[in-house]
Formats: C-alpha cells, sequence, structure tokens
C-alpha cells in the first residue's frame, strides 16, 4: 500500500503514535506519563477533534509540551471497502478538501502545514490511490508497523474482535520475539481515547510499555527522528 510503516530497522528506536477522534478521556494521564519519563510522542487527531472545545486545553497542553502533531482527516472518512481494499468508496476531490480541512483546524492553533508533514489516515485504512493523492497534496502518509495489537485498544467485550490490554501488551514482546530486527523501526500506535464501553484502557498500562521498551535497550523518540532517513 506504499506509506511508510517503520523506521530505520538497523537502529533500537520505537516511537509512540496516539490518534484521537471523538474521545480523549485518556489525554491528561497519557500526557503525564510522557512529562515523566521525559519522552515525546506524535498525536493525529481529526477536523472534528481539534475543533471540540472541551479537548483545546488538552491539544494546547500537548503542543507547549514539544509533541508533534499531526492530521488524520477532518470528517475520519472510510477511504476504501474493508472487503476490496482496492475499491474506493471517495473520490479525489472529497479525500483532498477532507485532509486540507483538517489542516485548517489545525491553524488556529497555530500547527503549520511545513511543520506537520506526516498524515496517519483515518481507521488506519487506505490504498496505493491513498498514498499518492497525499503525496500530490505534499504530506506523506505513515501507519503503524503491524504486529503488535495496540491498535486495538478501542475495542470493547461487546466487539467480536474485543482484545484485554494484558493481551495486547503480549502482542508487542511477540511482535519482538517474531521479527529478526526486534522492534527497531516500529510505529507503536495506540488511542487517547476509547469511550466508556471499554472501561480495561490500555493507556493505563502505558508506563509499563515504556519501562519494558527501555528495559530492552530502546530508545523512543519522535517520528521526526524515526523517520529522518525515509
Amino acid at each position: 500500500m506504499d506509506g511508510i510503516i517503520r523506521g530505520d530497522i538497523s537502529k533500537k528506536q520505537v516511537s509512540l503514535v496516539l490518534t484521537g477522534h471523538e474521545y480523549a478521556e485518556g489525554g491528561w494521564e497519557i500526557l503525564e506519563t510522557l512529562e515523566r519519563s521525559n519522552l515525546k510522542a506524535s498525536f493525529f487527531f481529526t477536523g472534528d477533534f481539534y475543533r471540540n472545545h472541551e479537548f483545546e486545553p488538552l491539544i494546547k497542553a500537548i503542543k507547549n509540551k514539544g509533541h508533534y502533531l499531526g492530521a488524520h482527516s477532518d470528517k475520519h472518512l472510510l477511504y476504501c471497502s474493508w472487503e476490496e481494499r482496492s475499491q474506493l468508496l471517495i473520490d479525489r476531490y472529497t479525500f483532498s478538501k477532507d485532509l486540507l480541512d483538517n489542516y485548517s483546524e489545525m491553524k488556529r492553533f497555530g500547527i503549520e502545514q511545513e511543520n506537520a508533514p506526516y498524515f496517519l489516515p483515518p481507521y488506519e485504512w487506505y490504498n496505493e490511490n491513498i498514498t499518492e493523492w497525499t503525496r500530490k497534496l505534499g504530506f506523506q502518509l505513515i501507519n503503524f508497523t503491524p504486529g503488535p495489537k495496540t491498535p486495538a485498544d478501542y475495542t470493547d467485550p461487546e466487539m467480536e474482535n474485543y482484545i484485554n490490554s494484558e493481551e495486547i501488551m503480549q502482542t508487542v514482546w511477540q511482535a519482538e520475539f517474531k521479527d529478526p530486527n526486534g522492534l527497531n523501526g516500529y510505529i507503536i500506535l495506540l488511542h487517547i481515547g476509547v469511550g466508556d464501553k471499554r472501561t480495561d484502557k490500555f493507556y493505563k498500562l502505558l508506563p509499563d510499555l515504556i519501562k519494558g521498551l527501555q528495559k530492552e535497550g530502546y530508545e523512543i523518540v519522535g517520528l521526526n527522528e524515526l523517520l529522518e532517513k525515509n
């Protein structure tokens, strides 16, 4: 599908990425965890998230702490069919307007397009058309590194694909064991909020994840540093 899904496999570096659309109940706790560990992460929010007045103090705090703030689409559109990924559900104009509307909301927070070149697509679901359209707008599409099930931290017990937080954590270390290069260059994604239906919040285990990664010798860096050679 093209796009960047991993950094340099020769370096023991990983990057933490958080997305947000409707929910942000973990935001302040996540920010405090990163602050205690003196770490930088990258936050990708939709236009709806940026324009939500309840989230403004959090967004400003994230920016003031020097974390990366990026785009996750304006309205969290589904770009292509779940069943047939090559089948687009939107046209290029709709895609472009939606993404640029996202950046318009970011500008209200002083985030200029040139300072936020990475775009993380909604649902983390896209195809080569979306990657190419992103590039033609002057941005770089990125996604999480396949393996760890951290993106499933939004699931709740009513869903067939529900996975609890302890199991999610196990998949991180399973991925390290299975990959010949360990977690080198991994982009690890989780959500800044998931709503009330899931009470088993994975962000509560973020301190353990950070400690585990550091214990194994991984340096946790921002996306700009992780992807500087890509």
